[in-house]
């Protein structure tokens, strides 16, 4: 294919991103909240992605708690990384400036999106508020996470936004919108959030390959511990986010456990956030094709060394879920 070639099947995709985001265009108030609010009585977030029946010793209203804990969480955490998402995308706009500009609007309106998801996420977080006892609290701070990742390589930063951005659809299509026990409110708002990310998955693909080309052997070498690095900080988060979380269900739980089911409930959470914002995306298909169509054998063996923990965890963990669920 020559470059000409190239370039106008890119516009293409570019242009199919527009039409889209015209077509299924929302407002918060409008299409999603409506003047609702939490139906407290149901799951905010459904059993495949928070793990809680492994919590064998957990009453079903114990375990819905939990699920509405986690399901605050996953609306900061999406808070969290549309910050510097959006951040990038504005970044790398630029270089469309006085180029494709069928591609500078497509990122216009992504940045765009991503400005009101971000808007819709802080808006969950005072409804949630609204309904859960004091004392909740998200602990990473979104500026202060932002200026980390964005002083990490465009490549390993687009890497890192794909990777959410497909993990977002999966957890939608594959466990939220098949629950029909969670609240209707949280499931609309994330039946918009999954038509919107859906095109910026494409353009996030589209801009990683792009920037990946300009790169040498040397800066894709660098690029690549730096996408391991920012992996192992999202760790670092979903450890420290985890213990709040679990402190915070234990706290205001009707009765007391013991300190090896508090710690089981702590280790589930991690490992349901491990699940959730790492592990999910590693092993989408498509994540992973783009990721090792740009490395050689040696850095895709690094990256593949870097999660082996994590993944070999989660499997063990879910072996043992399933065992104790039988």
């Amino acid at each position: 294919m020559t470059q000409l070639q190239t370039n106008t099947t890119e516009t293409d995709r570019y242009a199919k991103c527009i039409e889209v985001s015209k077509r299924i265009r929302w407002d918060i108030d409008e299409d999603v909240i409506r003047g609702r609010h939490f139906d407290v009585t149901r799951k905010f977030l459904p059993d495949g992605l928070s793990k809680v029946q492994a919590l064998q010793f957990l009453t079903d209203d114990e375990k819905r708690f939990i699920s509405q804990i986690q399901g605050r969480t996953y609306a900061n955490m999406f808070g969290l990384v549309e910050r510097f998402i959006c951040a990038k995308v504005l970044e790398v706009s630029h270089e469309h400036f006085l180029g494709d500009q069928v591609a500078l609007e497509a990122l216009i309106r992504f940045s765009d999106e991503e400005l009101k998801h971000q808007e819709l996420f802080r808006r969950l977080d005072r409804l949630a508020a609204e309904h859960m006892p004091p004392g909740y609290h998200f602990a990473p701070q979104p500026n202060e996470v932002a200026q980390v990742v964005l002083g990490k390589s465009t490549w390993a930063v687009l890497g890192l936004t794909l990777h959410i951005e497909l993990f977002t659809q999966i957890h939608y299509k594959e466990s939220i919108e098949p629950d029909h026990n969670l609240s209707e409110l949280w499931k609309d708002v994330f039946l918009f959030h999954w038509k919107e990310e859906s095109q910026h998955a494409i353009m996030d693909e589209l801009e990683w390959i792009r920037e990946d080309s300009k790169l040498t052997e040397a800066q894709r070498d660098q690029a690549v511990d730096e996408l391991i690095e920012l992996v192992v900080a999202v760790d670092g988060i979903l450890q420290q986010q985890a213990q709040a979380d679990s402190a915070y269900f234990i706290q205001h739980s009707a009765h007391t456990f013991t300190e090896q089911q508090q710690s089981e409930i702590a280790a589930t959470i991690l490992r349901a956030y491990r699940w959730q914002y790492i592990v999910s995306g590693v092993q989408q298909g498509r994540f992973a094709s783009v990721l090792f169509g740009l490395v050689n054998d040696a850095q895709a063996k690094r990256i593949g060394e870097a999660l082996a923990p994590l993944l070999e965890e989660a499997a063990a963990a879910d072996e043992r879920a399933e065992a104790a669920v039988h």
